[in-house]
């Protein structure tokens, strides 16, 4: 019995100690849900696929608090952005501007898909103009009679 109730206080010390505090929150709702807004837009430098508002990440949580130190220092949000721009570059934002750095990421997957589809096009309308003896004979079909 002794053993099971030394065994519980254990294990209960182990999930307090490894617990992390809550993240602070300002007192101020308009001011969190400013926050939040202007974070929903920066993209977290650890993570890269979420956003600082999402971002579990240490960094994430620090930048956090600084937007809620600019907020309280009466920055607008485009000021906030221009600042963590400024810090950290084009990439912390989630849509970065339309720029000769950023045409390629914001062009290339459709200059790609049109390259792609006009490549299948070119091939189908050659094969399409070759004569049946032109293509390879399938062995398989002649050796025995019978597709496999």
């Amino acid at each position: 019995m002794v053993r099971a109730f030394l065994l519980m206080v254990v294990c209960a010390w182990a999930l307090t100690a490894s617990a992390k505090d809550a993240a602070p929150a300002s007192r101020d709702p308009q001011l969190e849900a400013r926050m939040l807004s202007i974070t929903a837009e920066l993209r977290c430098l650890v993570c890269q696929n979420q956003t600082i508002a999402d971002s579990h990440a240490d960094l994430a949580e620090d930048l956090r608090e600084e937007v809620r130190i600019q907020l309280r220092k009466g920055q607008t949000d485009q000021q906030i952005v221009d600042y963590m721009t400024a810090r950290y570059g084009d990439f912390v934002l989630y849509r970065p501007p339309i720029k000769p750095t950023t045409v390629l990421l914001w062009f290339g997957p459709a200059v790609l898909l049109v390259g792609g589809v006009g490549a299948l096009l070119v091939v189908l309308r050659r094969r399409t103009k070759l004569a049946d003896d032109q293509f390879e004979p399938d062995t398989d079909v002649l050796e025995s009679g019978e597709p496999t």
